[in-house]
């Protein structure tokens, strides 16, 4: 009848399963706004999106510290407690990675040293047990050279190398020209070569034998 009522037919799971999607699929500017009217559905969409990135960048500037998941939640609390401080909602990502930049450097800042036996360490079970010692080893080597860099240009070779930006992205995470990125970059690069000069061998032969 028309004045009967009409319900879905849908289950109640399938429609919690539709508005998740519909979350994963808005735009940050959505989530964003979303977020400013104190939606937690919303901000937890953000967090799903941006996390991984984050927490990667506080990782290794924190030289594999355990304090890197602090950093990172610290970072999406600031984001929470007002997010209006985003103003270009494309620019998110990059916002908080400049928040945990900023974080992690403070906390260096208060540490005399990073304790590098704390870095995490993923098997690939995929790959043959010497392979992956091998390729661990080298990888260590890497990251200890890259540990010792000032901390400028640790961050400048973490978001270009490690996540991939454009040094014009990095720039703008960073907050200075594309040119000082490049010179950042150069300094990293020289000082990486003088560093790992009498393991670069090793760490070359260490690579081909994980490769195969």
């Amino acid at each position: 009848r028309c004045g009967a009522r009409h319900q879905s037919t849908k289950p109640r799971g399938e429609m919690e399963s539709g508005e998740g999607q519909s979350l994963r699929a808005a735009s940050d500017a959505d989530l964003l706004e979303a977020s400013a009217r104190r939606d937690q559905r919303a901000f937890a969409a953000i967090v799903a999106r941006h996390h991984a990135p984050v927490y990667r960048l506080a990782w290794r500037l924190l030289n594999g510290n355990a304090d890197a998941e602090d950093v990172a939640q610290e970072a999406f609390v600031k984001l929470w407690l007002n997010p209006a401080q985003v103003r270009d909602a494309k620019a998110l990502r990059g916002w908080l990675m400049r928040v945990a930049a900023n974080l992690a450097t403070d906390r260096l800042r208060r540490k005399s040293h990073a304790d590098l036996d704390a870095i995490g360490e993923v098997a690939d079970t995929g790959k043959r047990a010497d392979g992956e010692l091998a390729e661990r080893a080298a990888t260590r080597r890497v990251d200890e050279g890259i540990a010792k860099l000032p901390e400028r240009q640790k961050l400048a070779v973490t978001l270009v190398y490690f996540e991939n930006m454009t040094n014009i992205a990095a720039a703008a995470v960073m907050d200075i020209s594309v040119e000082a990125v490049e010179s950042l970059l150069a300094r990293a690069r020289r000082s990486l070569k003088e560093n790992l000069a009498d393991d670069w061998r090793g760490i070359i032969e260490e690579l081909a034998l994980a490769a195969r």
